[in-house]
């Protein structure tokens, strides 16, 4: 009984190189690719979010002088910055994900319709963020 495989000569494979897989340097900017960027990174801003608020309750819990700290670091220029970006990031993400809530229904897949979703989520974010900082600092709590 002899074996098949080793008097055949064996088959020449072809080595092909790997498809490369497109990169932000290949891709041309669209609007539907930055509102998906920007709604992970909006997710990601809120969870930065739950930390300086479980701070917040932290420095409460600390007393006096680290609340005094607390909010002396959230009051600043660069913590108004992080807190409105962090307003813009709920808003944006709620309406993000709004709009895919609409997706999951088979509705609003039209290019057209698409990019206007992504620019209405973030002029709505945009919007809101301004109008609730607005509001804040109109009545003294900014």
């Amino acid at each position: 009984m002899s074996d098949r495989n080793s008097d055949a000569a064996a088959p020449a494979t072809v080595v092909r190189p790997s498809p490369l897989s497109p990169h932000l340097q290949v891709w041309r900017w669209h609007v539907t690719m930055a509102a998906s960027i920007l709604t992970r990174a909006t997710g990601v801003a809120l969870y930065g979010g739950l930390l300086i608020l479980a701070f917040g309750a932290l420095s409460l819990a600390g007393g006096p002088e680290v609340y005094a700290t607390y909010l002396g670091w959230v009051g600043s220029w660069l913590g108004r910055i992080v807190l409105f970006a962090i307003t813009f990031s709920i808003f944006y993400h709620l309406a993000a994900g709004v709009r895919h809530l609409f997706w999951d229904f088979g509705k609003g897949f039209e290019p057209k319709t698409a990019d206007l979703t992504a620019v209405g989520c973030m002029a709505l974010g945009l919007a809101a963020a301004v109008a609730v900082w607005l509001v804040a600092v109109m009545t003294g709590g900014a």
